[in-house]
């Protein structure tokens, strides 16, 4: 079993349950009871999913969508900020094994900044999580400008993690078992990423780290199709759009147990930008912990991915 840190460990505080509980509006009441006291649980169920996956370090983040469907701008400001001291509060307590992703109210770009700044210099976490598209607002919309100035002065990883969209898609009408985790929170994250980097946010923005998900929600697989639709659509960048996924994307494998889409994101975007992730609660830290310990990889491109690659990224020291 390999040391691992893990990325997508969520958690909630209990102030924010009713951001969180339509998300289970139809899931089974004894499963989403059981997700809720894994969320609100910073002891001893926590810590013994970590020891038994090989986690020796958890990056917490808030479980969506949070404040990020909140309409009222002064409210999410101020719940945004609650939630991180709230969980600066339980990693004080174990800073041996967790870590933390702030959690930001991008309804106001210079507010969202000011809060990355504190999360990051004051609270000592090591980057955000944004719950996707704001009340429908994208992370390329040209006011967050000030946001990813400071961001990128920061040198703070930014992880967009998948939300509902704006409007279900009609594709889907019918088929219930294919709406959200299934397959469209992936198309709206990895379509969300893709607007950053075909809007051009990398070329004004060069040093901006942003994570995905999923093993990077579909876009290891078609680089080269994005170079060659960006040429036919005329699409004004500095560089082919797969070279920006290379350089300013990183990806995790949450609620990815499987070689094939690993191997074909470390083959697309080179080991530094592949780091383990677990998912927890949504899916079992210890299926996760398995798949990577089982994987057939090189000893050394295991460790990179279950821990290197992540205390590089994100700052942190080995405990």
């Amino acid at each position: 079993m390999v040391d691992k840190i893990a990325l997508e460990e969520h958690f909630l505080p209990p102030s924010f349950e009713s951001y969180w509980r339509p998300t289970v509006a139809n899931v089974d009441p004894t499963f989403a009871g059981k997700l809720y006291a894994a969320l609100t649980d910073f002891g001893e169920a926590r810590l013994v999913s970590m020891d038994e996956a090989g986690i020796t370090r958890s990056v917490l983040s808030l479980a969506g969508p949070g404040v990020q469907v909140e309409r009222d701008t002064a409210t999410a400001i101020r719940n945004a900020k609650s939630a991180n001291d709230f969980l600066a509060e339980h990693v004080a307590k174990r800073p041996d094994r967790y870590s933390g992703f702030g959690h930001l109210a991008m309804q106001d770009a210079r507010a969202a900044a000011d809060e990355l700044e504190r999360c990051m210099r004051e609270l000592k976490f090591c980057g955000a999580m944004i719950n996707g598209h704001t009340n429908g607002q994208y992370l390329d919309h040209p006011s967050l400008a000030p946001f990813w100035e400071r961001a990128e002065a920061l040198g703070a990883p930014i992880y967009i993690h998948p939300t509902d969209p704006v409007t279900p898609a009609p594709v889907l009408e019918g088929h219930n078992g294919l709406r959200r985790a299934t397959w469209e929170w992936g198309f709206e994250t990895g379509s969300h990423a893709l607007r950053l980097v075909f809007g051009g946010l990398f070329d004004r923005f060069p040093r901006a780290k942003v994570m995905l998900g999923h093993l990077g929600e579909t876009l290891p697989y078609l680089l080269w199709r994005f170079d060659s639709r960006a040429k036919l659509y005329g699409v004004k960048l500095a560089k082919p759009p797969s070279a920006y996924i290379k350089e300013n994307i990183f990806v995790t494998t949450s609620g990815m147990c499987s070689a094939e889409p690993l191997n074909c994101a470390l083959a697309a975007l080179g080991h530094e930008h592949v780091m383990f992730a677990a998912d927890y609660p949504f899916e079992a830290a210890q299926e996760a912990g398995e798949f990577l310990d089982h994987t057939p990889l090189p000893d050394n491109l295991r460790k990179d991915i279950a821990y290197n690659n992540a205390a590089k990224h994100l700052g942190l020291a080995r405990s």
